[in-house]
């Protein structure tokens, strides 16, 4: 099963308090300051693919969020794929170009994207991190302060890993598929498998980029499972990696002999939650991580002060949590 649902026309959504239809703008589309008509202030959120169920949970929560609040207008705009960083790069461009008050930023690549940063910077928005967290030295040659709005993506990880554990027992021969390698989030979920695995004692056969994509986690999924006829379990960084790898297990037909455990909690994942393929994933709450970025943002724009991370829930899901 292929994690990615098709794109509508639209990758790149206006929105004000309730969603644009596609190809339309809201009549405040376009600010002409660092407010838009009615006097709100404008908050850009830029997101990572909107091909992932996951950004398209957070979507549709900022979207809500910003309704419920009703004094912002939000824009939002996704990528086409997980790697697009100049993608990213022009959408905060068109922020900086609005005059937006705010952005949240939601980043595809954890040092690249700060230069564009200090670009809005310079132009007077207010920055927040979520999701991934960008490089603090880079922020620090930059010159730039940005608060993270996310969760602890190395202690999640390391309770999905556990779970793995659980299932293998000692002696578990299990792969990693990694996020993209530039990524933050990435390297720390990678951190978090590997601790699991140190403390259960499995065996990391290999450990292997996919960056987040479902095509190309079955392709390196299918060369490990050759490389290792042994293999017993795959630690998938998210869920749409997490979809390639199953379908590489049944292609090969493996199917019960390997076990996968994933990150993100997205609703095509739970079917194999239920059936034991996948023994656990991690909520991260995108939806409401979204919000809780917007709310940060005008706090900014309010003038208030913010920690430099705040912390964001998490959750392991299991078959028992799904019914």
């Amino acid at each position: 099963m292929n994690a990615k649902l098709a794109l509508t026309a639209c990758t790149a959504l206006v929105l004000v308090t309730t969603l644009a239809a596609c190809g339309q703008e809201g009549d405040s589309s376009k600010p002409t300051g660092t407010a838009a008509k009615g006097g709100k202030p404008t908050v850009c959120l830029v997101m990572k693919s909107l091909g992932n169920e996951y950004f398209q949970a957070m979507q549709k929560g900022a979207v809500e969020h910003a309704g419920q609040r009703g004094d912002l207008t939000l824009s939002a705009t996704g990528i086409q794929n997980e790697t697009d960083i100049d993608g990213q790069i022009a959408a905060i461009n068109k922020c900086i170009t609005d005059k937006a008050a705010a952005l949240v930023l939601a980043p595809a690549d954890s040092r690249a994207l700060v230069a564009p940063l200090q670009r809005a910077s310079k132009a007077g928005m207010k920055l927040v991190n979520i999701d991934v967290k960008l490089d603090d030295a880079a922020l620090k040659s930059a010159g730039l302060d940005v608060p993270f709005v996310g969760p602890d993506n190395t202690a999640g990880a390391q309770q999905s890993g556990e779970a793995l554990a659980k299932a293998l027992g000692a002696g578990g021969k299990v792969i990693i598929l990694e996020g993209v390698s530039g990524a933050a989030n990435a390297q720390q979920r990678k951190a978090g498998f590997e601790a699991a695995a140190t403390a259960g004692g499995l065996q990391v056969l290999d450990s292997k980029s996919a960056n987040w994509e479902t095509d190309q986690a079955y392709t390196v999924t299918t060369n490990l499972i050759t490389a290792h006829p042994d293999l017993q379990g795959v630690m998938a960084s998210n869920d749409s990696m997490a979809l390639g790898a199953i379908k590489a297990i049944a292609a090969a037909k493996k199917q019960g002999q390997i076990k996968v455990t994933s990150f993100d909690n997205v609703d095509a994942i739970h079917p194999y939650v239920q059936d034991g393929t996948v023994v656990a994933t991690v909520d991260q709450y995108a939806a409401k991580q979204a919000g809780d970025g917007i709310d940060v943002a005008m706090k900014e724009i309010a003038g208030q002060q913010v920690s430099a991370w705040v912390k964001t829930d998490i959750k392991l899901v299991t078959k028992a949590d799904l019914g």
